[in-house]
């Protein structure tokens, strides 16, 4: 049960670095910037930093969980 819960986890922070919006005027934040696509660049930013830092606590408090049970 754990492992499929650090699979998803995993899988979870994979997208979400991807969804991240570049400090560059180019590529990906001139799309975001001008679709609103996750809302203001700052808070999308923001949210998603907390959600990210949130996701490797919880990534690292499984993976020290099943490491402690072999």
């Amino acid at each position: 049960m754990l492992k499929q819960i650090v699979f998803i986890i995993s899988i979870f922070l994979i997208l979400i670095i991807f969804l991240r919006v570049p400090q560059e005027s180019v590529g990906l934040s001139s799309f975001a910037t001008k679709s609103d696509l996750l809302g203001s660049p700052s808070s999308a930013q923001r949210s998603l930093n907390i959600i990210t830092g949130i996701a490797i606590l919880i990534y690292f408090a499984i993976a020290i969980k099943l490491n402690s049970n072999l």
